[in-house]
């Protein structure tokens, strides 16, 4: 998959270009398509190595099939902060797999072809270890959309911030219940693609009902200057989704098909149940 001076696979954001078609659109591109159609996005998480390389590839091109707008690709990472349990034992055993970081840009170049966007969502070591301007060139290379990077603040994300600029990828930062509004202005004017909020201020996972947090944390980040916020964090059935977009502009559903996909359960079909859900 790597190109002859080390960067990987040229994926179709940049053949695209080349040949006069469109590229690849960034997130926020793909939320305006969703809200002309009447409906919130739905981005969709799956870590990169689970069950597999190839299986997480197959997994996300069903999600696809099944009508989901942005796929959040997860770097696996050893010290993760925000994970709960369905995804921290998913990552474990990609990383137990010997999933490599290489693996994730392999995966994204395979994803990029298909023409929706790829974000990839990561802990910020690893792109502090392979230097910020090697990551970017690197995922932008392969047909990336961008990063989520939920332990990066906007006030320390300089070095990020930079090379996404230079490399026209999306930065999303993460806001939560308990951010005040100096910090959801400094978020939001960060951003672009999307502001991603958190419904909770717990790790991900499966919940019985959605945290009655998420909606005046939307107007909150709107109120700042945001102009796609998405919510995730505990949203994981058709209900949910539809409550969700009552009022957000993206629906991020990550664990319900982490744990259908352990469960060799159809991921495709739970997508089109959730697109359904998100319309207006």
């Amino acid at each position: 998959m790597k190109n002859g001076d080390g960067t990987f696979f040229t994926g179709p954001s940049q053949n695209a270009v080349e040949d006069g078609a469109a590229p690849v659109p960034g997130a926020g591109e793909a939320i305006d398509r969703a809200r002309r159609e009447g409906r919130a996005a739905l981005i969709a998480y799956l870590p990169c190595g689970f069950p597999s390389l190839a299986g997480s590839v197959d997994a996300c091109r069903a999600l696809i099939r099944g009508g989901v707008d942005v796929i959040e690709l997860g770097l696996p990472y050893s010290d993760p902060v925000m994970d709960g349990p369905v995804i921290g034992e998913a990552v474990t055993q990609a990383l137990a797999a010997g999933f490599r970081v290489d693996d994730l840009f392999e995966a994204v170049a395979e994803l990029a072809p298909v023409g929706v966007p790829v974000e990839v969502m990561t802990y910020y070591n690893p792109v502090f270890r392979r230097g910020e301007d090697r990551f970017a060139a690197d995922l932008a290379s392969a047909g990336g959309a961008g990063l989520i990077t939920p332990d990066l603040i906007p006030e320390e994300a300089a070095a990020w911030v930079g090379a996404a600029d230079r490399f026209s990828l999306d930065k999303i930062f993460l806001v939560a219940p308990s951010s005040p509004p100096a910090r959801l202005r400094l978020t939001a004017a960060a951003c672009r693609g999307f502001t991603y909020a958190t419904s909770t201020m717990g790790v991900t996972g499966l919940r019985a009902s959605l945290s009655d947090l998420a909606r005046p944390l939307v107007e909150r980040t709107r109120a700042a200057g945001a102009t796609n916020v998405c919510v995730g964090v505990g949203v994981s059935t058709p209900g949910q989704a539809a409550e969700v977009a009552g009022f957000a502009d993206g629906v991020i559903v990550g664990s319900a098909f982490v744990k259908r996909l352990a469960a060799g359960q159809d991921v495709e079909g739970f997508a089109a149940e959730l697109r359904e859900a998100a319309r207006r």
